[in-house]
């Protein structure tokens, strides 16, 4: 069994990668993913890890150290935020298009400018075409649980992509949670070694990493990468039900939250959907069939899955704690839009532009969501209804 504690989001990732121990971590310390580093750096001088730690003069020049080490055949992992991942751009596509299983905890926050710390999904979600994994958390204690996770999905032979761990800046970074531990030998366990198949240092194999690819040959890659990415569904799926053996707690690519017989639903990601789920239970205690489609996986995105969870309701918002500015709404409305037009979902859905720069969710706003849908659910949407901002200053 494990043991319960009290812990911030950032400590509790930091414990599971204690528990791992990898062989190297590059970083360099962005708010609010600073802590990172900082307990892991902690840990070393203790000698409660042994990984090697590389302090490095940017974002840019952790990626590539992180490419380097991953490369050679050390297990690997770093931690960014915001205008940290924005630096690593050039370097992530390189880490996914040379299939090395880096795992990388984003401590989500708002892309300059104007210049703010806060909670936002505009920096992962702007590399969510960068080839890499993404897995999101609502809790601390997902957050722990998703790290512990991570290697077995990104390492898996099907797989070998890198993984982002994503939790909302300050909200659950920084906020302190009681959650449960499981005990070091049972991650390790869980975990396992990584024994890579090809590698640098392997003194029986001559390769390269990162050619030069021509015409006849770059687009057979990419089609390979892309079938890896469709092959982690079913991995990360396999890797949540053992993880469930040993934890109790279970997982798969979304949540489905009093979903089954909702008639107006919301679909987010993150910690709001905590605050969701309250105005859920509330609107069910006065007859009001509300539900939640929380969005665990964003990458690889799992459309036809939600789009079937979704059939049934009548009014559904898709709600975006990011701007993608195509003037039509945030990338998660996009995406799973088209999945439920391409599955013949046909209730109407509009997308919601919330939280942004930390701007505050309460169970008030929420409840106006659910009231705008009861009146789309009963009249039709609106053109002004398609995309729209909540709780914004008018």
């Amino acid at each position: 069994m494990g043991y319960k504690e009290r812990m911030s989001g950032n400590e509790a990732v930091a414990f599971a990668m204690k528990q791992i121990n990898p062989d190297v971590m590059p970083a360099f310390p962005i708010t609010p993913s600073t802590e990172l580093p900082q307990f892991v750096s902690t840990y070393i001088a203790n000698g409660q890890m042994d990984t090697e730690f590389i302090p490095v003069e940017s974002e840019h020049s952790s990626m590539s150290a992180a490419i380097g080490a991953e490369a050679a055949g050390a297990r690997t992992m770093t931690a960014t935020s915001s205008c940290g991942l924005a630096f690593m751009w050039e370097v992530l596509y390189v880490a996914a298009s040379n299939r090395l299983p880096i795992a990388m905890a984003v401590v989500n926050r708002a892309l300059s400018g104007p210049i703010n710390i806060n909670a936002e999904h505009s920096d992962s979600m702007g590399a969510r075409d960068s080839g890499w994994l993404q897995i999101y958390a609502e809790t601390n204690q997902e957050a722990y649980d998703n790290f512990v996770q991570a290697y077995r999905i990104a390492e898996h032979p099907d797989v070998m992509l890198p993984i982002m761990i994503c939790q909302d800046g300050f909200i659950t970074s920084h906020a302190v949670e009681n959650i449960e531990l499981m005990e070091d030998e049972k991650v390790k366990s869980f975990v396992g070694e990584y024994t890579p198949e090809h590698y640098l240092l392997n003194p029986k194999e001559s390769m390269s990493v990162g050619p030069y690819a021509n015409s006849p040959y770059c687009m057979e890659a990419k089609r390979a990468q892309a079938q890896a990415m469709m092959n982690a569904k079913q991995v990360i799926l396999d890797v949540a039900k053992e993880f469930e053996e040993i934890s109790g707690r279970s997982y798969g690519l979304f949540e489905e939250y009093q979903l089954e017989d909702a008639d107006i639903a919301i679909v987010a990601i993150g910690s709001a959907c905590g605050t969701i789920k309250d105005s859920v239970d509330e609107l069910r205690k006065k007859g009001v069939r509300a539900g939640l489609l929380k969005v665990r996986v964003f990458r690889p995105f799992p459309g036809e899955e939600m789009a079937e969870a979704l059939r049934g309701c009548k009014a559904v918002a898709i709600m975006d704690r990011c701007e993608s500015y195509s003037s039509q709404g945030g990338p998660l409305g996009a995406e799973l839009m088209a999945a439920m037009y391409r599955a013949g979902v046909t209730a109407p859905a509009i997308n919601m532009i919330y939280g942004l720069s930390g701007r505050d969710v309460t169970t008030d706003m929420i409840d106006g969501v659910y009231e705008r849908l009861a009146r789309i659910a009963e009249e039709g949407a609106k053109p002004e209804d398609h995309y729209t901002y909540l709780g914004l200053r008018e």
